[in-house]
């Protein structure tokens, strides 16, 4: 072997080394999946699983999982289901967190052996991951996306779209979404409407909540999303609006303001770190002055618990914007401030108070204005069913059980022909 060959194999050999060694003590950076892999008791082992629920990110995108939990709790009573990740410190989570088989591969050759000892039939996605197509090579089975939430922002139409066998849809209003602006999709065979399973007890916490006593603060929900992974989908308002808006209602004295921040609000962009720490300063420094007040930053637990509890929602172009209307209370929705942003024209938005970097100077007088006369509440009646599906409680998690089942006996008899 000549030198310099010599010299970039040893170099590739200690950096093989070098990077093992830093995924096994667990240093690598938040966002990068260690890839400390099960692959060598998994290179002869079968999954006792029909379903498996391909999950690429790491911890820090869990949340998009969390909330299908007790729907795949559902499935899994039905059909075994196991998730596969490619973070060992993620799949450790899941597994303290659910009863679910969950299992790291880290070499793509891996998958191969797997599924071919395996019986499963079914693969399910909630994120548009690049990592996803490692698992869509393979025909033999049938690839649904579930994504974690429905929204009007620009990845509901990803063209990723069509890498999968079926896309699971909370409404009609997805359907719509994809016929409309995702060019060469056939929204109506491609997408299966199931309703929002996720929301689970949520519904039953919306009719139990108790009417509003006379005299109380009313709360004010700011929930915006974060700054998105492009420009693109910047929809966040955080470091735009985020502390102007949230310093003129705390000096509302009959407001109540809860701040929920996105869970991967600055990771990506400095300024949105900055401008997240300054609204925590500014929640923090009102309650000291009226601890009575009750204004608080929410940043773990169940989202629907601090929407049963406001009455009013400002947030972003997001999910977070769909699920309110099972509230039926006024809503609030963000302008995006850059251009580059793509924002479509939607029943909902359209049907919405808005305010952006312009006109945030009244967004006391737009929330007092959707509190007491809430203009805008039929017509969020009516978009309900649209966006999100059949609201009965249960019906979600029966469609997505049923919508599941058939589409494993639909690629079973088109493997068959």
């Amino acid at each position: 072997m000549a030198p310099a060959t010599r010299g970039a194999s040893l170099k590739r050999r200690v950096r093989s080394v070098g990077g093992t060694f830093i995924r096994r003590m667990g240093l690598l950076p938040g966002g990068v999946p260690d890839r400390n892999g099960d692959d060598a008791r998994l290179a002869t082992q079968r999954l006792d699983a029909e379903v498996l629920v391909f999950f690429a990110d790491t911890e820090d995108g869990l949340y998009q999982l969390r909330q299908w939990y007790a729907p795949l709790a559902a499935l899994d009573a039905r059909h075994r289901i196991a998730v596969v990740t490619a973070d060992s410190r993620t799949a450790a989570l899941i597994r303290a967190e659910t009863g679910f088989e969950v299992v790291t591969v880290a070499r793509y050759a891996t998958l191969d052996g797997l599924l071919a000892r395996s019986d499963v039939r079914l693969v399910l996605y909630v994120n548009h991951n690049p990592e996803n197509f490692s698992m869509l090579r393979f025909a033999s089975v049938v690839h649904v996306s579930l994504l974690h939430g429905d929204s009007d922002k620009v990845v509901s139409v990803s063209n990723q779209a069509k890498a999968y066998d079926f896309s699971f849809v909370a409404g009609r209003a997805a359907v719509d979404r994809m016929a409309r602006y995702l060019p060469l999709f056939d929204a109506e065979r491609r997408c299966v409407v199931v309703g929002r399973p996720q929301l689970g007890d949520a519904l039953a916490l919306v009719a139990d909540r108790a009417e509003p006593v006379p005299g109380r603060r009313r709360t004010v929900l700011y929930a915006p999303t974060w700054e998105g992974a492009q420009p693109s989908a910047a929809y966040g308002s955080v470091d735009t609006i985020g502390e102007a808006l949230v310093a003129a209602l705390l000096a509302e004295p009959d407001l109540r303001v809860v701040y929920r921040p996105h869970p991967l609000t600055g990771v990506r962009l400095a300024s949105y770190g900055e401008a997240d720490a300054a609204i925590r300063r500014r929640i923090d420094a009102a309650r000291a002055a009226d601890p009575g007040a009750g204004h608080t930053v929410s940043d773990s637990g169940d989202l629907m618990v601090d929407m049963v509890s406001a009455d009013l929602l400002v947030c972003d172009v997001s999910a977070v914007a769909m699920d309110w209307l099972v509230t039926g209370r006024p809503l609030v929705v963000t302008e995006p401030a850059s251009t580059e942003v793509v924002t479509a024209s939607t029943p909902l938005l359209d049907a919405t108070a808005r305010i952006g970097t312009g006109t945030v100077g009244d967004v006391v007088a737009v929330v007092r204005s959707e509190l007491d006369d809430d203009p805008r509440a039929s017509r969020r009646r009516e978009l309900a069913e649209y966006y999100l599906g059949d609201l009965r409680p249960g019906a979600a998690t029966q469609a997505f059980l049923t919508a599941c089942e058939e589409a494993i006996a639909a690629h079973r008899a088109a493997s068959a022909d």
